[in-house]
């Protein structure tokens, strides 16, 4: 079988932007944990079981070894969701999850000098930087085209078997999460947790979602960049064909 080297090379290419993508997602997903205000919703449950860990309530885990056990539990519901419709390469979000879990370890270890900030001041600036961030890296993310990761993955699923919008699909499995984050929180500590569901939390829900559809216009020039030579192009893969429009691809 003959390899078509031009393809091989964007296919590098776009992955290794979708891999700076992912570590600019993670690093404001640390700051938002770092603010005290609540955790974004993808880390709400993780880091949940991971404080749990600390206290010896449940396995000593990081937020990020509780991510990938997540995003396994994601990749399942798919599974479950889509049955015989469900693709093999959809198997590669396995992979997209571990890095993104590795990452979010990594950008908690750079953040942990923010730990230390208790005054709300600072609180708020590192949520709103955090989100901020995320939405930013989120707009690059989805603008890859890659393989989806498994959070989005379940809620692109169930838009199509429900046939459903999927922004509506997103609002409703997002708040699921920050539910179930909030019940382990009660079993664990028999109180709500502040710190991982707080005024961040709802804040990062809305204000993410808001700087998404704000940054989406502008990316014309990471368009660019990823068709940095004449004949590149991004390849579509997985469920992100359902994200994006026909003329995309």
């Amino acid at each position: 079988m003959r390899i078509d080297k031009e393809r091989v090379i964007g296919f590098v290419w776009q992955h290794f932007l979708l891999l700076l993508s992912m570590f600019f997602m993670t690093f404001g997903v640390a700051l938002c944990v770092r603010s005290n205000l609540g955790s974004g919703v993808i880390s709400s449950i993780p880091m949940s079981f991971s404080l749990a860990g600390e206290a010896g309530l449940a396995p000593g885990l990081t937020i990020g070894g509780y991510t990938n056990i997540m995003n396994v539990i994601l990749v399942i519901a798919q599974i479950l969701v889509l049955r015989r419709r469900f693709e093999p390469i959809q198997l590669f979000q396995l992979l997209i999850g571990f890095v993104f879990g590795c990452l979010l370890d990594i950008n908690m270890w750079l953040t942990s000098y923010f730990s230390t900030y208790q005054a709300l001041c600072a609180q708020i600036i590192a949520q709103f930087m955090g989100a901020t961030i995320l939405g930013c890296a989120v707009a690059i993310e989805i603008r890859c085209g890659s393989i989806t990761m498994p959070g989005e993955g379940i809620q692109v699923a169930i838009a199509r078997v429900a046939g459903r919008p999927f922004p509506f699909v997103k609002i409703i499995v997002d708040t699921t999460l920050v539910v179930l984050a909030v019940i382990s929180g009660f079993y664990f500590f028999g109180a709500w947790p502040w710190t991982v569901v707080g005024p961040g939390t709802l804040f990062a829900m809305f204000y993410v979602g808001y700087v998404v559809k704000l940054v989406n216009p502008h990316l014309g020039w990471f368009d660019r960049l990823l068709d940095y030579r004449p004949g590149f192009r991004r390849y579509i893969y997985g469920l992100a064909r359902f994200i994006y429009p026909k003329r995309e691809w």
